[in-house]
């Protein structure tokens, strides 16, 4: 690993600390959202080009280094900005995050993965490569797989970036509309449960299957024909 990549590594590693010992988690939690969300719309009355601004780099920062927080950073988008403007502001910060995540992933550590594993992964890459935007947008869809770890994970693949960027913008507009339009009623909200109810989840499982049907069919038909 040469000097930039180390450097890069460290700040990082020292950004996460940080966010650690300091314990900045606390300012994302939603007892914490309730009590100042009357502060916050009061700033972005005031200022509403630097809160969205504040906002998005606050959010893109968060998802780049894989910190907790952004169920409640969704739900803030919806408590300020209101359902479709926070929404769009939620998932384009988050879709920006998660590619800064997959290129530093794929920088730092994919050539090292494909010296120890590359042959064993040669058949995953071939598929991701053929069908990859179909699987991304199935794992963004359900809501099984931690977003922040399948950007890592993707980031030591071959999966390209005009389709990790579409699949994942795509991917998580439903989930991101869920959570910011549940924001929106802030004072209904008394857990992140009450948002990502069974029925909820069930639908996305279901849109995440359909994702997959293109590459089921595609399977089917090659063994068949």
């Amino acid at each position: 690993m040469n000097l930039k990549k180390i450097l890069l590594l460290a700040v990082a590693v020292i950004c996460v600390f940080l966010f650690f010992y300091l314990d900045l988690g606390r300012y994302l939690t939603l007892e914490s959202l309730k009590a100042n969300r009357q502060t916050l719309l009061q700033y972005y009355a005031a200022h509403r080009a630097a809160t969205v601004a504040g906002f998005m780099a606050l959010y893109i920062l968060q998802t780049a280094l894989s910190l907790p927080g952004a169920a409640i950073l969704s739900l803030a988008a919806g408590a300020i900005f209101g359902s479709l403007a926070g929404t769009c502001y939620a998932v384009i910060a988050a879709t920006v995050g998660a590619t800064l995540a997959f290129v530093v992933t794929r920088y730092l550590l994919r050539d090292l993965v494909l010296g120890k594993f590359g042959p064993k992964l040669e058949g995953l890459n071939r598929e991701l490569e053929a069908r990859g935007f179909n699987y991304l947008l199935f794992l963004r869809l359900v809501p099984l797989f931690p977003f922040f770890l399948i950007n890592l994970a993707a980031g030591l693949t071959r999966l390209p970036l005009r389709v990790f960027v579409p699949g994942t913008l795509i991917g998580i507009i439903p989930g991101g509309f869920v959570f910011v339009n549940a924001g929106a009623s802030l004072a209904t909200i008394d857990s992140l449960s009450d948002v990502a109810s069974p029925r909820v989840l069930g639908s996305f499982a279901l849109l995440g299957l359909f994702a997959l049907v293109p590459v089921i069919y595609g399977k089917v038909k090659k063994k068949t024909g």
